[in-house]
């Protein structure tokens, strides 16, 4: 995939889409019966390059401090949703130590990797970090993990919602219809080139999550180091 393609084409389709009013709010975020839960394995940024992406997310929150903003705590590059968020998952219906170990052996040959930060892309929903691994590593872990879980028994819903290319960062979610639409819209572009800074990938964590990886609903079960 040519990633500066594929989030230039979903940044243009996705603004023109919030400029006639055609996105989504996300009606369950402040919602406390929403129990959809899962496992994914990600990445964390460090915390200058969060700091970073914390500057550009205060100057949208003055113009409009209603959207559902990431906390530096909470933002994160999904290597691969295991378990999908579905209502009523929990971990004691799955045996924990055999993903830790299939993950460990998909790991086993991957080195490190850096993944650089920047610029900015848009869906109907949300806002989005771009990121861009600078080799196939990442690419040949995803089909590692791939692989490894559809030769299981475990459970996974591995690609069964999307495959997932990217490595992209969400960092803002619609929770309101916009305050003042244009005056968003312009930050948004203004930071559509901007740099964010690279980073070399060390370690990989394995999570218990609920949809907007919020650290309050959110449970560490392993980390992994490459």
């Amino acid at each position: 995939m040519n990633l500066t393609e594929h989030y230039k084409k979903l940044y243009e389709s996705s603004i023109i889409n919030i400029e006639n009013g055609d996105y989504r709010t996300d009606l369950l975020i402040d919602s406390p019966a929403d129990r959809r839960f899962g496992i994914t394995l990600l990445i964390r940024p460090p915390e200058n390059v969060k700091n970073r992406i914390q500057l550009f997310l205060d100057e949208l929150k003055q113009i409009d401090p209603s959207q559902y903003y990431y906390p530096n705590s909470d933002i994160h590059i999904t290597v691969m949703s295991i378990i999908s968020c579905y209502e009523g998952f929990r971990l004691d219906q799955i045996s924990l130590p055999d993903y830790i170990d299939l993950i460990k052996e998909s790991l086993s040959e991957i080195d490190r990797f850096e993944i650089k930060f920047k610029g900015i892309t848009a869906s109907d929903s949300g806002i989005m970090i771009q990121g861009f691994p600078q080799n196939d590593i990442l690419n040949d872990l995803r089909n590692n993990l791939r692989t490894k879980f559809k030769n299981s028994d475990l459970e996974q819903s591995i690609d069964k919602r999307y495959s997932l290319q990217t490595a992209h960062s969400t960092v803002l979610r619609f929770r309101r219809k916009l305050q003042n639409k244009n005056k968003f819209l312009e930050i948004i572009e203004k930071y559509k080139n901007y740099d964010f800074e690279s980073f070399e990938v060390k370690k990989l964590e394995l999570v218990f999550n609920d949809w907007y990886q919020r650290k309050k609903n959110s449970k560490l079960l392993e980390k992994f180091r490459i």
